[in-house]
């Protein structure tokens, strides 16, 4: 259009030289406004077309998710016949199945009530079973604590004692050979002194040489706090005539006194709790050797320190076992 109309002008302009000036203004504005008006078309047609390729595109999108849609539904269609005929088959096959025991299984009702019952009482017994079992498990899981508690606790008590015979030995070194010797056993620790190292015959007045391997056993008793000392007197079997020092009864008496004296010298160690002390006389009815022989009624004549470990935490351990 736009080309007519310019076209016209040309050929008004050709065959007509006496237009008017404003006249020929006009058409060229005219011109002007249709060249931009076909500017403006071929852009919104320009987009138009862009919108046109998209929509082609979205539309291809979408069909093939509908195609997939459809295969989909297809698939669910096929399936839920198959699942069907299955179902329709086990129906058929149920009713049948419940026609044909009907009978038996009203004969078997009584019989099934029965065991039921006699289930639900198992499972009752076994319920219970089962609760004591889980109490006696941790009950056991406790005492398997407390045992290793205990093991523990003897242990380190056990190595207290070698400990200590060690220093005891140690300490004592110088007394070995004289009459002294120092033992662990059963848990304890045993210091023997004969009284050849303490006495004078029928004497219970402590020697200087003794008093020295007293307070040597002091010092360390003293750094052992939690050890109980058990201080016996042992004599040999011969019976005690007339008077001796300040007069003594008889054996019971001479070894008593003997173990208190050891006492006394351990007591004067400020670092000896007395309340560990106990002094006890045995007389000559704990012999170490036959008293036929001098050698043996030596052997007999001493004091014996029983070293032992204060085991209340242990007792009270083995009474919750």
């Amino acid at each position: 259009m736009i080309k007519k109309v310019a076209l016209a002008v040309v050929v008004l302009g050709l065959t007509t030289s006496c237009v008017s000036k404003k006249i020929y203004q006009d058409l060229e504005s005219k011109y002007a406004d249709l060249k931009k008006e076909r500017n403006a078309l071929a852009d919104e047609n320009e987009n138009l077309t862009a919108t046109k390729n998209q929509l082609e595109l979205d539309k291809n999108s979408l069909q093939a998710e509908l195609d997939k849609a459809k295969a989909e539904r297809d698939k669910l269609a096929n399936d839920y016949a198959a699942t069907k005929k299955s179902l329709d088959n086990l129906k058929s096959s149920y009713n049948a199945l419940e026609k044909n025991s009907n009978d038996a299984l009203e004969s078997n009702m009584k019989k099934n009530r029965e065991l039921l019952a006699e289930l639900e009482a198992k499972q009752k017994a076994l319920s219970a079973e089962q609760e004591r079992l889980n109490k006696l498990k941790t009950d056991l899981e406790a005492s398997s604590t407390r045992l290793a508690e205990l093991e523990k606790m003897m242990a380190d008590k056990e190595a207290a004692m070698n400990k200590l015979k060690e220093s005891l030995s140690k300490a004592l070194y110088a007394f070995e050979g004289k009459g002294l010797s120092v033992e662990h056993r059963n848990g304890k620790v045993y210091v023997s002194m004969e009284n050849k190292l303490l006495f004078e015959s029928g004497s219970w007045t402590v020697g200087t040489e003794g008093k020295k391997a007293v307070k040597a056993l002091g010092n360390v008793l003293a750094e052992n706090p939690d050890i109980s000392v058990l201080i016996e007197g042992h004599t040999d079997n011969d019976k005690i005539v007339g008077s001796i020092g300040g007069g003594v009864e008889n054996n019971w008496d001479l070894s008593t006194k003997r173990a208190t004296a050891i006492v006394n010298i351990l007591s004067e160690n400020k670092g000896i709790d007395k309340k560990n002390l106990t002094a006890a006389g045995r007389s000559e009815f704990a012999p170490l050797a036959g008293n036929e022989t001098a050698e043996g009624k030596a052997k007999n004549r001493r004091i014996e320190i029983i070293l032992t470990p204060k085991l209340d935490e242990i007792s009270k351990l083995m009474s919750e076992l």
